[in-house]
């Protein structure tokens, strides 16, 4: 595992945002350090993606700030996450369904090719190192995520938990230093949930970048991360290691409800 730095990557600082008489996120905080896992967690509505999409320029929000490498993410074009150096997949799998596995993951390659219309259509020197780079890129992703067997594959015919790989792949093969993984564990068994676990710290591992993880399934955040932070109706509950998140009163509340009086003796 490589070293977490203590210069945060990421700072969200008492970011808020409203839906009309709704409050989505009441001013939440919390760092991400550089090579670190981060788990976000919280009950359904608890404003877990709202944040992610604030992350990621979906959303703008009204009020605090998201810093980035110490720089504000408030004015940052949505297609410009990717440059700056954010990666993301999302709840439902969104991948062009006819195009081969090794297609689908060089999509998320194209916004590091910086050569013109011209040098490509003269295919001069620039665009072949730029493919070649790309090319190395998605084989190690093939080897490393376990896609080699199928890539060339329409995605569509895959399985559900084989296409999730495939969006991280296409997520990671854009070199990101943040990457954003919004519940990858929904609609997976048990086993392909143990799968994930693995290649979530192999990532890591493997290239050096932090991960938020957004997710329901507790036992593959504390099982991956290396801090936890909790959400409530908006509000961060809890934050810290995850034996810290997982005895906090207001976790066990939050998850498990209050007792009830009447059912006391």
């Amino acid at each position: 595992m490589p070293p977490v730095d203590d210069q945060p990557l990421l700072r969200i600082t008492g970011v808020k945002m409203r839906f009309g008489g709704v409050v989505a996120l009441g001013g939440v905080s919390f760092d991400v350090a550089r090579g670190q896992i981060r788990g976000l967690i919280g009950p359904n509505g608890s404003g877990k993606t709202t944040l992610f999409n604030c992350i990621s320029g979906i959303y703008r929000f009204m009020e605090g700030d998201i810093l980035f490498e110490g720089k504000s993410l408030a004015n940052v074009p949505r297609h410009e996450m990717a440059n700056i150096g954010l990666g993301r997949t999302f709840q439902n799998v969104a991948l062009f369904r006819p195009l081969s596995v090794r297609d689908n993951i060089l999509v998320g390659a194209h916004h590091l090719a910086k050569s013109g219309f011209i040098a490509n259509a003269l295919r001069l020197p620039s665009v072949r190192r730029e493919d070649a780079a790309a090319q190395k890129r998605l084989d190690d992703l093939l080897d490393l995520l376990d896609l080699r067997g199928v890539a060339e594959t329409p995605a569509g015919a895959l399985p559900f938990g084989t296409q999730k790989r495939v969006e991280l792949a296409r997520a990671l093969i854009g070199d990101p230093k943040l990457l954003l993984l919004d519940e990858p564990a929904a609609g997976l068994n048990h086993s392909e949930v143990d799968d994930l676990a693995v290649m979530i710290e192999r990532v890591r591992s493997h290239f050096g970048c932090s991960v938020l993880l957004v997710e329901h399934h507790m036992n593959l955040v504390m099982r991956v991360s290396d801090k936890v932070a909790a959400l409530e109706f908006g509000l961060k509950i809890a934050d810290g290691t995850p034996d810290e998140v997982r005895a906090e009163p207001e976790v066990i509340r939050a998850y498990l409800g209050e007792p009830d009086p009447e059912l006391k003796h």
